[in-house]
């Protein structure tokens, strides 16, 4: 994981979750974690994580990501503290 993902990670893990995390950014740190990401119908991106799947909608004309990284980086921080707790790994947390 590098520098870049760390501060991704650390962004999604503040409560409360910024809006303004660049959709790119969300997706690289996904990757990084070794998620699964493929692409649906319009602007729906399907992300499998650790067991975990969700539908989430990429953002239009801008490039942070909104409501639904909000919403994204939620669901990544859950997941990725549940494979944690299931591993007993304090690793994701920055």
């Amino acid at each position: 994981m590098t520098g870049r993902h760390r501060g991704t990670l650390q962004a999604v893990f503040e409560n409360p979750v910024r809006a303004n995390i660049a959709w790119a950014e969300i997706e690289n740190l996904l990757l990084a974690c070794g998620a699964d990401i493929s692409e649906g119908r319009g602007a729906r991106v399907r992300i499998a994580l650790n067991g975990v799947r969700a539908v989430f909608h990429r953002p239009h004309q801008r490039k942070e990501a909104d409501k639904a990284g909000k919403d994204v980086a939620q669901w990544t921080a859950e997941t990725l503290e549940r494979a944690a707790a299931r591993t007993g790994s304090e690793e994701v947390h920055p």
